[in-house]
């Protein structure tokens, strides 16, 4: 169904800008033939095909979708360092502040996949798409600040906070911080 979404997604932008780019220059200097032609035609074609397209798959998405349960983030990362959002750690000791860690990363869906999410406003519903586009730039950014941690010699990042900020249009900007600490027993 996603591919199907994509290809109407991809049919629609193609038509968009088919249209805008060459249809209207066309007509603007053969005013006096009033005739469509084929170009033209199939771009139109495409331009509403693949807006009906993306409507009738949401629509069926929306239908058939169950919520999905979601599994709880591991709290240990790859490269074994521990991530808390708290201050403390139960049953550790913080021997030493290593200081700030950070990552950052900007991601953005192409306009075939904010099509998708504009559609999804008016129907209602989750936006997965810009809900797919946050969860991997949230790991992203939270694998490099972990690995900024394992460079700095941390064994764990306390207080963890993430920070989203609109770039332009749809990207974001994501910022994952925290404190950078050893352990002890």
């Amino acid at each position: 169904m996603k591919i199907i979404r994509q290809i109407g997604s991809l049919a629609f932008v193609m038509g968009l800008f088919t249209a805008i780019f060459a249809g209207v220059p066309w007509h603007v200097m053969t005013t006096k033939d009033p005739e469509m032609p084929l170009w033209l035609q199939i771009a139109v074609f495409c331009l509403l095909g693949g807006i009906l397209v993306v409507l009738l798959t949401l629509a069926l998405e929306q239908r058939m979708r169950k919520t999905p349960e979601e599994a709880p983030p591991p709290a240990e990362s790859d490269a074994g360092v521990l991530l808390m959002n708290s201050t403390e750690i139960p049953g550790r000791r913080i021997t030493e502040i290593l200081g700030l860690t950070q990552g950052h990363t900007v991601f953005a869906i192409w306009i075939g996949k904010d099509l998708s999410a504009i559609v999804r406003l008016i129907l209602g519903g989750e936006l997965t798409e810009y809900t797919e586009m946050m969860g991997r730039a949230r790991a992203t950014a939270t694998s490099r600040m972990t690995a900024q941690a394992a460079e700095m010699g941390a064994d764990a990042i306390i207080n963890v906070r993430y920070m989203t900020t609109s770039v332009v249009g749809s990207a974001a900007e994501l910022l994952a911080y925290g404190t950078a600490v050893k352990l002890g027993e």
